[in-house]
């Protein structure tokens, strides 16, 4: 179950394969078994042993994986940090998960400089990427991995875990809502999430994977960049999403496997013709990150792209999945549950629910963390009897599949009555002058709560407060209505696109001060 195993034993296999491609450079199988092991011995050498938390701060890059590789073999917890991260929010991620290293980007430089790692206990010690020569005391990675060439890890024969169910990743989430909470995935997570990730993208040794989500992120880390190298395909990795880069990508090396969100699509589509797409070399192009209306569906269709739809969180990794097919059969759909997991909906009593009957997604099995780190009360509050409680609500059909109905924090009560943002979201996205909307439960002396709709507008646009809460009129209950109107031209969001309604929330509070 351990992912290093796998890069060895195709480096046996088929030492020439290409492995990763990055920059227009090719990495075999080999070469890279032979840097993973250059970076167990760097990182033996710094006194890192198996449990101790190596954190890293890197756009994608080989040498992310490298790193990721190397821990995985040793022992020790890799935790990928969010780059776009200000400097208070890194120091809470790097306070709470305390790692014996920090290696990061020479861009970030800025933002590291606040941190103050020789005041931790145990001491942090830093490493760039390449050198930083602005930073006193700082590790040079490269340099200690020539350093390390031709040496051995000092290693015993096996490189599996003691037990499947020690940590491997601690991976935080977006924090979308408070502070982001890590994740602890086990190394049998990891596995169990290839296996479900090879059935939904029908992965073989030939398929060339292209990256351009966050390695940080599940999406990029344990649902493509993983599965891969089980496999024994090939990764292309871009620093950045880039829609023009990507199109040349996947016709100069025939890409076959894709993964993105509806943000990367809309530019994707932007960017080229329906029939330069439509001839590609892709066989699944699938997307995930957030809910996808039957409108967008269509639009991306028109466009050339079929869709496989996956729906998950960073606790479980892909939880749900829907074929191109199901889009057209079940609009609305995010499908079916994964093969490797038990997943249901259950009402606040924990009972399953009804067909058509609103309640919580839990899921129980492999795919599921093992903990929040240092966190047993959220960590007794999410996992209740063996099943991990989502936060995401949700309705079944007759035939099994799901349809999200939005997150259990969002729901506000105006009145008494359940309102669900989702529901008044996709009401006001079919106006034809809005681009998009986020709408939070806001404090009202009246009613308790009542909608506050943030609007972004489309180019040339004129709506006024009273247009948006109008348009509701016939298309929902009134107490569904947005009362307050804030007109935004762009949102806070997270790594993979989803608004930071929180955040949202705040600058409304802020704006009543």
């Amino acid at each position: 179950m351990n992912i290093a195993w796998w890069v060895k034993r195709w480096s046996v296999l088929h030492p020439h394969k290409t492995a990763i491609i990055y920059e227009g450079e090719k990495t075999s199988y080999r070469d890279l078994h032979q840097k993973v092991n250059q970076a167990c011995c760097w990182l033996q050498s710094l006194g890192i042993e198996k449990g101790d938390r190596v954190a890293v701060m890197l756009a994608n890059c080989p040498e992310f994986l490298e790193i990721y590789l190397a821990c995985s073999r040793l022992g020790a917890i890799f935790v990928p940090v969010n780059y776009r991260l200000a400097a208070p929010e890194l120091e809470y991620t790097l306070t709470n998960s305390r790692p014996r290293l920090f290696v990061f980007g020479s861009e970030y430089t800025e933002t590291v400089s606040n941190l103050t790692p020789k005041d931790r206990r145990p001491l942090m010690l830093l490493a760039g990427i390449p050198e930083c020569l602005n930073l006193e005391g700082v590790l040079d990675y490269h340099a200690g991995m020539k350093d390390c060439e031709g040496q051995r890890p000092f290693l015993t024969e096996s490189m599996a875990p003691a037990a499947a169910e020690e940590p491997h990743v601690i991976m935080y989430t977006s924090g979308t809502t408070g502070h982001p909470k890590g994740a602890v995935l086990s190394h049998r997570k990891t596995f169990f999430n290839c296996l479900n990730a090879d059935i939904f993208f029908k992965l073989h040794f030939d398929d060339i994977m292209l990256i351009v989500l966050p390695l940080f992120h599940s999406g990029g880390l344990f649902i493509q960049a993983s599965p891969v190298f089980y496999k024994g395909g090939t990764l292309i990795i871009h620093p950045k999403f880039d829609p023009h880069r990507t199109h040349e990508d996947i016709r100069k090396y025939r890409v076959t496997k894709f993964l993105g969100v509806p943000t990367v699509y809309k530019s994707l589509v932007k960017e080229n013709a329906k029939e330069q797409v439509a001839n590609s070399t892709l066989q699944v192009a699938a997307i995930g990150g957030e809910k996808l209306t039957p409108e967008l569906i269509s639009q991306f269709q028109e466009a050339g792209f079929s869709l496989r739809q996956i729906m998950g969180q960073t606790e479980t990794s892909i939880l749900l999945w829907a074929h191109e097919e199901d889009a057209v059969r079940k609009p609305g759909s995010v499908g079916r549950p994964v093969f490797h997991a038990d997943v249901k909906i259950v009402d606040r009593q924990g009972r399953p629910c009804e067909v058509g009957q609103v309640g919580e997604i839990v899921v129980r099995g492999s795919i599921m963390m093992t903990e929040y780190w240092q966190d047993p009360a959220k960590t007794e509050d999410t996992i209740r009897g063996g099943w991990l409680h989502t936060g995401d609500l949700a309705r079944m059909d007759e035939d099994g599949y799901f349809y999200l109905v939005d997150r259990k924090g969002d729901i506000y009560i105006s009145g008494g009555e359940n309102v669900y943002p989702a529901e008044v979201e996709r009401v006001l996205r079919s106006h034809p002058d809005i681009e998009d909307v986020a709408v939070v439960g806001v404090a009202d002396e009246n009613w308790g709560e009542v909608g506050c709709a943030f609007v972004m507008l489309k180019q040339r646009a004129a709506l006024t407060a009273e247009d948006v809460i109008e348009f509701c009129e016939g298309k929902l209950a009134r107490y569904k209505w947005p009362q307050k109107v804030v007109f935004k031209t762009d949102f806070p969001r997270t790594a993979l696109g989803k608004v930071r309604k929180a955040a949202l929330k705040q600058e409304h509070l802020e704006f009543l001060q």
